[in-house]
């Protein structure tokens, strides 16, 4: 998403660390600080804490080390570590957005779950992404109803909601329209679990291949020699599957 956007690859400890941020900051370029360990460079604090502020000249400004410099709002800052389980002091944990990309076995279970049942059966796996997207839609619908409902009645006066025809035909179709999206969504969820049924016919396929990225994970901390051997997890499943 921001590569387009001229980012900028940096790690603590390189020698041009801080006039690179500066740059990126002046001119409004992203920065993704790569490798980060449970220790962040305090240098990047006053980005952390979102320290700009405007000048005498109404620009966007900021101090970084022993510089005042300008601050493009065009400017993000971006950290990953390769650490799976990384504890961070809450020193740190309250400057930035903590984010968990780690994969679970369940998640990598369902992800390869529906993998397998788009190479199997797609239209299986069609019909309940549009079953998802029409339920997603009515239950949207059912809210917008009701809170156009609760608005009408709260503005009315009684002698307004017994007078009024057009707030008694609102309240009237609103009940029809509600109880044809009741119907729908019934009528859906019996498809639903008739879809579930069938993708779940290829949840051994999907269990085992969770197993296999797992292991196959692990075997790093075995060894170095197997870092790179995840690359070939893919490889594997689509053969199994095949």
């Amino acid at each position: 998403m921001q590569k387009d956007n001229n980012m900028k690859l940096l790690k603590f400890g390189s020698a041009t660390f801080l006039r690179d941020v500066i740059s990126a900051v002046r001119i409004g370029n992203p920065i993704l600080v790569e490798d980060l360990e449970e220790t962040v460079d305090p240098a990047i604090d006053p980005l952390l804490l979102k320290q700009q502020y405007k000048s005498e000249a109404g620009l966007w400004q900021i101090r970084l080390g022993d510089s005042t410099i300008d601050f493009d709002d065009n400017f993000n800052l971006f950290m990953t570590t390769k650490f799976p389980n990384p504890h961070y002091i809450p020193e740190i944990c309250i400057k930035v957005t903590l984010i968990n990309f780690t994969v679970t076995f369940d998640g990598l279970e369902q992800q390869l779950l529906g993998d397998v049942v788009v190479a199997e059966r797609p239209d299986v796996e069609k019909q309940r992404d549009e079953i998802v997207l029409t339920m997603a839609a009515d239950a949207k619908t059912l809210k917008d109803l009701e809170n156009n409902i609760l608005k009408l009645l709260s503005e009315a006066t009684l002698e307004e909601i017994l007078d009024k025809d057009d707030l008694i035909i609102i309240l009237e179709d609103s009940k029809k329209t509600s109880g044809e999206i009741n119907e729908r969504m019934d009528q859906a969820k019996v498809v639903e679990v008739t879809i579930n049924e069938t993708r779940n016919l290829y949840t051994p396929v999907a269990i085992r291949g969770s197993i296999l990225y797992f292991v196959i994970a692990d075997l790093a901390g075995i060894d170095p020699m197997y870092q790179n051997s995840l690359s070939y997890v893919k490889t594997l499943f689509n053969k199994a599957i095949d």
